[in-house]
């Protein structure tokens, strides 16, 4: 990839946003691209460290929702919050304005990190499941979108996390539709079959990506 100009984010490199509905396979996918050499950055993980215990998000969500949030520990309860927001629209906004710039703003750190580390040769996927709802497409070079169709999320659901079927519709009607992920996308990884089928999937996107790295890109 030598020879890759300047990206969206003010690095040399290039970053990728990965998303896609809930149960569609993100994680494996970004332990696939991982083994292809991409550093992945998570960020469910960031968002983890953002509302740590003692943080300013921390301290926004405590003072706005109280202590019953909290854990034993004194740990924000992530559950109790998303039960929360689940329904309210006006607490979702809330959480998302107290979390969502910080997160951003911790992936941006990382990103100068992994530029100052590789020189910029890297390609950094970046795992947001909320990245449509966030407004956020545009600010990366390329859109990974992890796709399936509604009845294999809900069977996925109930096989893997126990939900019923009535739970699992909600879950994923909660989130943006398929069709606005999907018409956000640069290249769509179809996850409906096994995993040989995805590693086919993933071996393309990779294919793309690399391709799309090496045409000049405006600064």
């Amino acid at each position: 990839m030598r020879g890759m100009s300047r990206g969206k984010d003010g690095t040399d490199l290039l970053t990728v946003a990965l998303t896609g509905g809930i149960a569609s396979g993100k994680s494996t996918v970004c332990q696939m691209l991982s083994e292809k050499g991409a550093f992945i950055l998570c960020s469910d993980e960031l968002a983890r460290e953002v509302v740590a215990k003692g943080q300013p998000a921390w301290e926004e969500i405590v003072g706005h929702f109280g202590e019953k949030v909290l854990d034993p520990q004194g740990e924000l309860d992530r559950k109790k919050v998303a039960d929360i927001v689940f329904d309210n629209a006006a607490e979702r906004a809330f959480l998302e304005k107290a979390t969502h710039p910080r997160i951003f703003q911790r992936m941006a750190d990382m990103l100068r990190d992994i530029n100052a580390e590789t020189g910029g040769e890297a390609v950094v996927i970046l795992d947001i499941p909320l990245l449509i709802e966030a407004r956020a497409g545009d600010i990366f070079d390329y859109v990974l979108v992890v796709d399936a169709s509604e009845n294999i999320q809900v069977e996925r659901l109930m096989a893997e996390r126990g939900s019923s079927r009535e739970e699992a519709m909600s879950r994923i009607n909660s989130q943006v539709s398929r069709e606005d992920r999907l018409s956000c996308a640069d290249h769509v990884i179809r996850n409906e079959g096994d995993l040989r089928d995805l590693q086919r999937e993933v071996d393309e996107a990779w294919e793309a990506i690399i391709a799309f790295a090496e045409k000049p890109r405006n600064d």
